[in-house]
């Protein structure tokens, strides 16, 4: 009966676990969610406002862009491209502790020198982590140009 009891309270500590992380996935997909409407409104402070202190945004063809000014300029390059339109979203996050790689896809529009539309299609890897304070900020931002 004793090893029935441990067993419970075993099961009963791996679901809180599993419930946190559920928790933290939800968050970080409201997190993305108000990310990506920042991005599709141009807003450079919102959309620049998810990421720590010391991020990084590894783009493609890209220095890498490491701390808050580099990577708000990165960013007020992309959306300054004429026309610029940029939607993304995750297809998995996986959280483990104060950490969570987000996978998804984005789509980038913009036009080109002469005005003829461009659009890239492909993935990302985003890692999130905990901050002191409780919030996720994210990491390491990189998109890529894998389909």
């Amino acid at each position: 009966m004793r090893y029935l009891a441990l067993a419970l309270a075993g099961f009963a500590l791996a679901c809180a676990k599993d419930t946190g992380a559920v928790g933290d996935e939800a968050k970080i997909r409201g997190l993305d969610s108000a990310w990506a409407k920042a991005a599709a409104a141009k807003d450079l402070d919102q959309a620049t406002a998810v990421y720590a202190d010391n991020a990084s945004m590894l783009a493609p063809g890209e220095p890498i862009a490491t701390g808050k000014t580099a990577i708000r300029a990165a960013w007020q390059g992309m959306l300054g491209l004429p026309a610029a339109n940029l939607t993304f979203g995750p297809d998995k996050i996986d959280v483990s502790g104060d950490r969570a790689i987000d996978l998804g896809t984005y789509t980038l529009t913009y036009n080109d020198k002469a005005g003829k539309p461009q659009t890239s299609k492909a993935r990302y890897v985003v890692v999130w982590g905990r901050q002191a304070d409780g919030t996720w900020k994210v990491l390491v931002d990189t998109p890529t140009t894998t389909q």
